[in-house]
């Protein structure tokens, strides 16, 4: 388990179960006693015969409601910077060698020629992240990334230590995924609403169905935890897309699989996130290889690791490196392995040209958890000339309320309604609107629905026309920024150090952190502005292309659609919604459906499930839990 993880750090917690049967279920089964009765027994006999303790691991939380959100995540004790450099201390990482020879073969390589205990390094990075290193060691978001690859991948970081000098092959920017998932996220809005007039299939969370209106979003793990769990009427409302950690995961694994002949167990899969939730999120038997690939011998998670900016921190330490001494730059084309298709390379990896045009990160109405709710209002906005946006806020700062309005001749019309909810005291209204109604016992009386007249979804005094089409719900107050693996403002002290002492700080409070988190915020919002060294990036880049070409990569011609992904024979400028190509995203989804022969509704989505238990609902059951609890000194 992680040192730094604990229930006072976490701020999107709830509240644990009342009592946990895993170890019950897990003691092993009582053997037939056939001793002698007569038979005196001693210390040393009855010590022999204590049971092992039982192991809770995530996996087990996810099938139990007896505990809900960051409550599970203090049982987390292998998703960590020790399993990180536990796991690589017992692999080598497999070498550039490998990879020339693996992109010589024209129909990719068997499996059981590689290195028996190599693996595949591959790490994924999301920008709260880096904002938070970057609001640490007061540099930009940008250089913090350049430093993170650095420490997975750079000839300083993980390599120059360790058992065997492994590191990271690749350190992907989840923000290429986060596109193609804010494209998802508006195309499965629009088509769900062109469906609210046909019958509902309310099979809950399944992939196949479409979300009912307000659809909401299930990026964030803890909420998708707390609904599975306590109100699985709000399944038929998730959206059904994997977030981008789980399709950074997704596409790596079932690339390397289905075209190199790569088995996904080869492949180590880290992603470095704001909070411990993500840790849920990987552990979920959904994301596993089993879903993309069923003739797989097991199943074998699409994220394998996820550990937080304080745990990276901790990777660096435990292995005698000072991250802010690390270079702000990025790696030499000598020192970057290309990924063996080029389309897909250029897709992962796109010159920092092509990054800065791009708006990564929209103004801070958007909110810092990845924009879905502001790239599905832009697409709206885009498809009706003239309308316009209208903000407002709620009954505190993590509620928002948007509007697109469009003026007529008689007046403003709302084309689509939409929310922001985030922290849990928020949400928990939010669930309440969305309540069934409970039809009344009473004879001839009306059902009655939750907050008096108001339809689900509905602000008080709204009218029937007036429901969100969409609401962006995340756990953490605050949003992803403020995620509980995020470094704080009490942690800067260890952190920093000297430099921390010499700033004169010394004062750690409610108003410093609010402040803080000011700092972390002005650093995503302001990632992809800053035109520090961009010469020197879009040349490396370049260089990086023709050493790609000069490797004899078949992609190109053995895949027509691979210069369309790219944009080179494409033009999609006519659908760039916030300088993103829904053209080019669609056109990639696609080709990696092509790629790996599994339709792009597999690759893409997920299904939700509800979570029963009878944990806390016998009274007897309760009391010799928590007997046995307070034997091993445990209790609630």
């Amino acid at each position: 388990m992680s040192a730094i993880l604990s229930e006072d750090a976490l701020n999107d917690f709830i509240s644990p179960g009342v009592a946990c049967i895993k170890p019950i279920e897990t003691l092993p089964k009582q053997q037939p006693d056939d001793s002698n009765p007569y038979e005196v027994t001693t210390e040393d006999k009855v010590a022999a015969s204590n049971p092992p303790p039982a192991e809770i691991s995530l996996t087990d939380c996810l099938a139990c409601s007896g505990c809900v959100t960051s409550a599970e995540a203090v049982l987390v004790s292998l998703q960590s910077h020790n399993e990180v450099l536990r796991t690589l201390d017992a692999h080598p990482s497999l070498r550039p060698e490998t990879w020339a020879y693996l992109r010589s073969q024209g129909n990719g390589i068997n499996g059981n020629s590689l290195p028996s205990e190599g693996k595949i390094f591959v790490a994924s990075v999301s920008p709260q992240t880096r904002a938070s290193l970057a609001a640490t060691y007061g540099i930009s978001e940008r250089a913090a990334g350049h430093q993170i690859q650095q420490l997975l991948s750079g000839p300083q970081g993980l390599s120059s230590g360790g058992n065997n000098g492994s590191s990271f092959a690749w350190v992907i920017d989840t923000n290429v995924m986060r596109e193609a998932a804010l494209v998802l996220a508006a195309e499965e809005v629009a088509s769900a609403l062109r469906s609210q007039a046909e019958s509902y299939d309310m099979r809950e969370g399944d992939i196949n169905t479409k979300p009912m209106k307000p659809i909401l979003t299930s990026a964030c793990p803890g909420w998708i935890c707390y609904a599975e769990k306590t109100h699985p009427y709000i399944l038929p409302h998730l959206s059904r897309l994997k977030s981008p950690q789980a399709l950074t995961g997704t596409m790596v694994k079932s690339v390397l699989y289905k075209k190199f002949g790569i088995p996904p167990e080869k492949v180590w899969h880290m992603a470095v996130m704001p909070c411990f939730d993500k840790k849920l999120e990987a552990s979920r038997s959904e994301l596993t290889s089993i879903a993309w690939a069923p003739d797989s011998l097991e199943a074998v998670r699409d994220v394998d690791c996820v550990i937080t900016a304080r745990e990276l921190l901790n990777l660096a330490e435990n292995r005698g490196i000072s991250f802010p001494s690390l270079p702000r730059r990025p790696l030499s084309t000598s020192e970057r392995i290309p990924f063996p298709d080029a389309a897909l390379d250029r897709f992962l990896f796109p010159p920092p040209r092509r990054r800065a045009a791009h708006t990564l990160h929209s103004p801070s109405e958007a909110g810092p958890s990845g924009g879905y709710l502001w790239h599905i209002l832009q697409t709206y906005k885009s498809q009706h000339p003239g309308s316009r946006i209208k903000i407002e806020r709620g009954r505190n700062v993590d509620v928002m309320e948007y509007r697109l309005i469009q003026d007529t001749d008689h007046g403003p019309k709302t084309i689509f309604r939409a929310a922001r909810y985030y922290g849990f005291r928020n949400i928990q209204n939010l669930v309440r609107r969305l309540k069934p109604a409970k039809a009344s016992k009473l004879p001839g009386a009306a059902s009655r629905k939750p907050g008096g007249s108001r339809k689900p979804g509905q602000p008080a005094g709204s009218g029937k026309d007036d429901q969100y089409a969409y609401v962006e719900v995340m756990a953490c107050p605050g949003g992803c920024t403020n995620g509980g693996g995020q470094i704080k403002v009490s942690d800067l002290r260890e952190v920093q150090g000297e430099e921390f002492e010499n700033s004169g700080a010394q004062k750690v409070g409610t108003g410093e952190q609010r402040k803080w988190l000011e700092r972390v915020d002005e650093a995503y919002f302001s990632a992809g502005s800053s035109d520090e060294d961009e010469g020197e990036l879009t040349n490396g880049h370049d260089q990086m292309e023709s050493h790609g070409r000069a490797l004899g990569d078949a992609t190109d011609v053995d895949q027509p659609h691979a210069n369309g992904i790219n944009g080179v024979n494409g033009h999609h400028d006519e659908d760039m919604v916030d300088g993103i190509s829904h053209g080019k995203i669609d056109s990639m989804v696609q080709y990696w459906a092509n790629l790996t022969d599994v339709d792009a509704q597999t690759l893409c989505y997920t299904s939700f499930r509800k979570v029963e238990s009878d944990v806390g609902k016998n009274a007897t059951e309760v009391e010799r839990v928590a007997g046995l609890a307070s034997s091993i000194g445990g209790g609630w």
